[in-house]
């Protein structure tokens, strides 16, 4: 990314991983797009499509010929521990991120941590910037503190109630979602069902949840798309969006309506339509209708763009021809609107989760329901070799943006809310704040200094206040440099004596692949400890409650055999280590000793 190209350009011209044992490792699973190009400039226009990692590292080594880099292809996570495992970052001294999200980051800060190494860290978000710096032992880890989570859209805002375009946005690209790739995959998971419609019914009864809901529902969603709504050709999909554009732009509107009036009272008197609550305005379809604020003919393009995504799932050629579109919208008949009673709609989002919940309950027999609906389907067999073609999002492709604006926009034409544009839309629903040359340029330079502290030198041993984290923005403008904090410190005793350990300390064993029996008399004898529980992940190897002649088996296989048959996963080729966690005794005491994990070197 942004931040990966202009790190790789200062170590280019830093001279970083140019000596005889220097080795620079850079991954990357994405490929170059064309708005790449305005933010990451290592790369060119002829390198669209190409892997970004091995396109920066053929830029960097352009710059410094003696740099020796190796790219990969590989998402860092668990996933991929068997390119990324114990021998490949045993053999790094350290690891510098350059992530775009938190999950990905405390994957790589429990690597560190795992493997004590030193991480320097940074981010962007418009003007702001961040570094940190993490150095084992020293040092708190990245993990050890997190922002709160981001506040998700209440779905009773998205459904009924939106009054911001971001609002509009995220229910128009949840309906590309469902219309474009859920309904695909709902079709297909049925039509690859080799065992027919009853091995299907066993497969839906799986399913976690509210189960006989979601098969009903997912049930109704197959029949609509395989039977009901199935095009026949283009024109079918050109059908299927003008009555798309009716449902969702003024039917549902007009129901809304129905069950709230324009002068609705609340129980204390209030208006309903008041506040955040926009009293909305169901629209006529018009093809020549364009609004102010985006100058797009949203009615026009919503067709233009659902069609050719219907057209698309069901492998139809499509069509942009204004003029086809004119004769052909000319000639549907759009059924008009009847209210319908009895329609619940929640007004807030304690309303939302209790009609979530009474769902299930409502219906008179979800089981015979689904007997129903499976006697509307053709067989799988029937239908042999034919798959619909699931459509991912994605804010890059035009056509997708195109419905995705032409849908929001719409939306917020029904609520009063100010239109976007596509390349504003675009950023919205791509969550894009737009990476700035300044911000990252000084927010690199900052990790780079901080770089050279962590190569060090030979003469000096530095102490925690040598190093500095950063936070920089530059539209106030404001910059700190502060020292990072120190690990916490859990004490503890073992064998008489006070530890303090933190979250860098374990207990390392490399005594080779001993017994249980052995592993057990290891820590009675070496520390005084009686353990009364030991597990590997979520798998319990050993506890004083587990089955005696289960564990009097176990206490003479070798650790590595424990943990594989007991979590019932084979351990890599490549792995050498195991994480145990034990609950423990002393001896004299019986007080209980909170110990960190066990690094276990079996190989």
């Amino acid at each position: 990314g942004a931040i990966g190209c202009e790190m790789l350009k200062n170590w280019a011209l830093m001279g970083i991983g140019c000596g005889t044992s220097g080795k620079i490792h850079i991954t990357d699973m994405d490929t170059i797009e064309k708005s790449n190009l305005s933010r990451q400039f290592l790369f060119r226009n002829n390198d669209i499509g190409k892997f970004k990692s091995a396109c920066a590292a053929e830029a960097s080594q352009a710059m410094n010929p003696n740099m020796n880099i190796t790219a990969y292809q590989e998402k860092v996570a668990q996933s991929s521990e068997n390119v990324f495992g114990d021998s490949f970052f045993s053999n790094l001294t350290g690891v510098c991120t350059a992530l775009d999200n938190v999950d990905a980051r405390l994957y790589v800060d429990s690597r560190c941590v795992f493997y004590r190494l030193p991480m320097l860290e940074s981010g962007t978000l418009g003007t702001k910037g961040n570094t940190q710096v993490v150095i084992p032992h020293l040092t708190e880890n990245y993990g050890a503190t997190r922002d709160p989570p981001e506040k998700s859209i209440p779905v009773c805002t998205l459904k009924n109630f939106p009054h911001q375009i971001e609002h509009t946005l995220q229910w128009a690209r949840d309906y590309f979602e469902g219309a474009f790739k859920q309904s695909c995959e709902d079709v297909n998971g049925y039509l690859g069902t080799s065992g027919g419609k009853s091995e299907y019914l066993e497969k839906l009864a799986s399913m976690g949840g509210h189960a006989s809901t979601n098969k009903v529902d997912t049930l109704l969603s197959i029949r609509k798309t395989l039977v009901v709504e199935r095009p026949r050709g283009f024109d079918d999909c050109v059908t299927w969006a003008r009555l798309m554009f009716e449902d969702l732009f003024s039917s549902q509107i007009r129901q809304l309506l129905f069950n709230f009036p324009e002068d609705q009272l609340t129980s204390t008197g209030t208006k309903f339509w008041s506040g955040s609550k926009r009293c909305p305005i169901p629209l006529s379809f018009d093809m020549a209708s364009m609004c102010d604020d985006a100058e797009m003919k949203n009615h026009y393009d919503f067709i233009v763009a659902a069609s050719n995504l219907r057209a698309q799932m069901f492998g139809i050629k499509g069509h942009t021809d204004e003029a086809y579109f004119c004769e052909k919208l000319s000639n549907i008949i759009v059924p008009d609107f009847t209210p319908k009673d009895g329609v619940k709609i929640a007004a807030n989002e304690a309303e939302a989760k209790q009609e979530s919940n009474n769902s299930n309950s409502m219906m008179s027999d979800p089981e015979e329901e689904c007997e129903k609906l499976m006697t509307e389907l053709p067989t799988p067999s029937s239908l042999a070799g034919f798959r619909l073609t699931p459509i991912d999002f994605d804010k890059d492709i035009d056509d997708h943006m195109l419905f995705v604006t032409a849908c929001s926009n719409l939306r917020a034409l029904n609520y009063g809310i100010p239109t976007e544009d596509t390349h504003r839309s675009r950023a919205i629903a791509g969550k894009i704040i737009p990476a700035i040359a300044t911000t990252t340029a000084l927010v690199t330079g900052l990790v780079c200094l901080e770089l050279y502290k962590v190569v060090g030198t030979p003469a000096k041993t530095l102490t925690i206040d040598a190093y500095k984290s950063g936070f920089v923005n530059l539209s106030v403008p404001f910059m700190t440099l502060s020292e990072p904090s120190l690990p916490a410190k859990t004490a503890c005793v073992v064998k008489g004596k006070e530890w303090k350990w933190t979250a860098w300390d374990s207990i390392d064993l490399d005594r080779g692949d001993i017994t249980l029996r052995q592993f057990m008399s290891y820590f009675e004898t070496e520390y005084q400890l009686d353990i009364s529980m030991l597990s590997y992940g979520v798998s319990i190897l050993y506890s004083f409650f587990s089955n005696k002649k289960a564990l009097e088996k176990r206490m003479d296989m070798p650790m590595s055999e424990v943990a594989a048959t007991v979590s019932k996963k084979e351990l890599p080729a490549n792995q050498l280590f195991l994480i145990f966690e034990i609950i423990a005794n002393d001896l004299e005491t019986d007080d209980e000793v909170e110990l960190p994990y066990i690094k276990f070197k079996f190989r």
